[in-house]
């Protein structure tokens, strides 16, 4: 599972790339970590009345990543960072209806592989989309006490599926109809983007590329 990834870019920056609105959000860039708070675009529907089809602006808001789980889980304190299941009818609900849809902003994500250094630790190895400086995860958000999302899974593709996963992030297409779609669309359409990124897309970065 994704546990950690970087957004190299301000808030002006990432509201340039997805056309949406900065508002008054002070991300400066840097790393995001599971119980953080990181920027996500939604809709802008979050708080405006009125038929679902009207189109409105996205907008940048902070979000927690990390979704409280249900009552009865077996780690109440932990948050869902990742959707494994979007059939879970712990999901359902929000991913059905598009305002509680997002998009999370990144510009790499590091996951763990099976193999081990010399010091007996689990590697990590870091991705980026070569064709975009800026991606998008696919994401959803819930609203509790403190609003919280988490990024949606797929199969593996054949980079990750050689360190060892089975499931890697959804990364949309550099595409803004893909985004639209994501935020915008209902459920049949918008499912239809939890597919693998294609290998071919990815970028393994060096120490060097991460300093």
């Amino acid at each position: 599972m994704t546990m950690l990834y970087r957004l190299d870019a301000n808030a002006k920056q990432i509201a340039a790339t997805f056309a949406a609105s900065a508002g008054k959000d002070q991300w400066t860039g840097g790393y995001l970590a599971p119980g953080k708070f990181a920027p996500i675009i939604t809709g802008g529907r979050e708080f405006i009345a009125g038929p679902r089809g009207a189109r409105t602006k996205p907008r940048l808001t902070p979000r927690l990543w990390g979704v409280p789980p249900p009552p009865n889980s077996n780690d109440p304190a932990r948050g869902i960072t990742n959707v494994r299941n979007p059939s879970s009818p712990f999901w359902t609900g929000n991913l059905r209806n598009s305002e509680f849809r997002c998009l999370v902003p990144a510009s790499a994500f590091m996951e763990w592989g099976n193999s081990r250094g010399q010091d007996g630790r689990r590697l990590q190895h870091w991705y980026s989309a070569s064709d975009q400086e800026l991606f998008a995860f696919a994401g959803v958000w819930k609203d509790s006490e403190i609003p919280s999302f988490a990024i949606l899974t797929c199969n593996a593709n054949a980079q990750l599926r050689r360190i060892g996963l089975d499931h890697m992030p959804v990364i949309l297409p550099k595409d803004g109809g893909a985004w639209e779609t994501w935020l915008f669309a209902d459920w049949k359409r918008a499912e239809t983007l939890l597919q693998p990124y294609s290998s071919s897309m990815m970028r393994e970065l060096t120490g060097s590329t991460l300093a």
